[in-house]
């Protein structure tokens, strides 16, 4: 077998042309069709653009001989349709950005794999095209124990569940277009060290990117650079749907540097989700809390990120639940307001930073909060805070603190409140109301120290 690689190394380009098939009848061998990057074209074995998915037995035959054999597949443009393809071990399928579309046929799924230990996916348009998925599958791309999957600069879109579905795999999900699906644009569960980059995520059902686990334990995914609009919370609720970032039960997570806008509830959250990294992110017009670590974490480090447009800004609580330990520090939060996506029975909306148990708080810039600036504990659950070197600007409260019975100790200092017309710091019993302003009257309380205050 006489491969064109060989002869464009020892011929050059222009001579190779010409000489492959010549030299070929000569000798009475036959021209591999593999091309120039080593990959199998998958129209040379009857794999070939179609209307319909009578196909897809070639086309996975075609993948699993190639996969044999540690060989990519190159699918030259056009529309594949299938279904119910089983991807195996050593899968690489690539095409041209934006022209070679695999569409799904329908009757079950389209691609599925278990127990692989590498499967690769590259610039390829994946369409659901709407039609129903089986109950086997939970998105269109399903991958079950992958130790490494790479799925990079594909358009992933039109699933009638998620669009990328990951149960305990690891590796890359990078620079791809995930848009259009009725749940999720991806669905991690139990992963490992998996990293989510330079994705755009938009007009999803129900949620972005979803980093979860069954059981709460070390995950250690990486959600670097990514860019996300539009998401829906179609199912309702009130938080576990509609969030662009969300994570459960998942420790060791880092959120970084991503642009997040036009979510239903939250642009990043946090739920029992330990050592979460939540750093340098765009949160825009999010319709309940921008950015939330919430129930049963150890460990929150929220710093460097800017919040507009929100019901709450950054919400770092359940002290009740275990949630504790965190610092809040570097943030510009602005543009809070009263309404939420449901009626809220607790403290309500419209403050910017709120925080409970073992937490700093420092360096933030709060600006028009349409109830209280800073909020710090919640009836009895707090303990251990220190808030210092805070700017507040335009609330009609700068903070408001818990003088509950039983409530644990704050630091409050050298922080400054301007135009907070209901006055810089006061405290409160619940959502009541019952002292005066605590920055310039100065507090009875013995868990409370407040010093060094400017008010203007």
């Amino acid at each position: 077998m006489v491969s064109r690689r060989l002869f464009l190394s020892s011929l050059g380009l222009g001579a190779a042309a010409a000489a492959v098939p010549a030299l070929a009848r000569a000798q009475r061998m036959p021209v591999v069709d593999v091309d120039l990057r080593g990959s199998i074209d998958a129209s040379a074995h009857g794999v070939r653009p179609g209307a319909d998915d009578r196909k897809s037995r070639a086309f996975e035959k075609l993948v699993k001989q190639a996969a044999a054999k540690n060989t990519p597949v190159f699918l030259p443009p056009g529309d594949y349709v299938v279904s119910n393809v089983t991807l195996p071990d050593g899968t690489r399928i690539t095409g041209v950005p934006g022209a070679t579309r695999i569409v799904y046929g329908g009757d079950g799924h389209l691609f599925a794999a278990d127990g692989a230990g590498r499967i690769a996916l590259a610039d390829l348009v994946i369409d659901g095209a709407n039609r129903w998925l089986g109950d086997t599958v939970d998105g269109l791309v399903h991958f079950s124990n992958v130790a490494d999957v790479t799925i990079e600069n594909c358009e992933i879109q039109g699933s009638s569940k998620t669009a990328v579905s990951l149960q305990r795999c690891g590796g890359r999900i990078e620079r791809n277009r995930l848009s259009g699906a009725a749940e999720y644009a991806l669905y991690a569960v139990e992963s490992r060290d998996l990293s989510v980059t330079g994705n755009r995520v938009f007009d999803c059902g129900n949620g972005g990117i979803l980093i979860h686990r069954w059981e709460k334990g070390r995950d250690g995914t990486i959600v670097s650079g990514n860019r996300i609009a539009r998401i829906s919370a179609t199912l309702g609720g009130t938080g576990q749907y509609g969030n662009g970032i969300n994570v459960f039960r998942a420790d060791g997570v880092m959120i970084s540097d991503n642009h997040i806008s036009g979510c239903a509830f939250s642009a990043i959250r946090a739920n029992a989700g330990s050592n979460v990294q939540i750093s340098g992110n765009t949160c825009l017009d999010s319709g309940e809390t921008a950015i939330y670590s919430e129930f049963g974490f150890e460990g929150a480090l929220v710093t460097g990120n800017l919040v507009d447009g929100a019901a709450n800004g950054i919400v770092i609580v359940n002290f009740n639940e275990g949630g504790r330990l965190a610092t809040v520090t570097g943030n510009l939060v602005r543009n809070l307001r009263l309404d939420g996506p449901y009626v809220h029975d607790g403290a309500g909306f419209g403050f910017g930073i709120a925080v409970e148990a073992d937490t700093v708080v420092s360096g933030n810039t709060v600006e028009n909060a349409a109830r209280w600036g800073l909020m710090l504990g919640w009836g009895p659950y707090m303990r251990g805070l220190v808030v210092s070197g805070n700017l507040v600007r335009r609330s009609p409260v700068g903070c408001a603190v818990t003088v509950v019975e039983e409530a644990g100790s704050a630091l409050i200092s050298g922080n400054l409140f301007e135009e907070t017309p209901d006055g810089a710091i006061a405290g409160y019993r619940w959502n009541e109301r019952v002292t005066g302003d605590l920055a310039t009257e100065g507090s009875s309380f013995a868990h409370l120290t407040i010093e060094r205050n400017r008010t203007g």
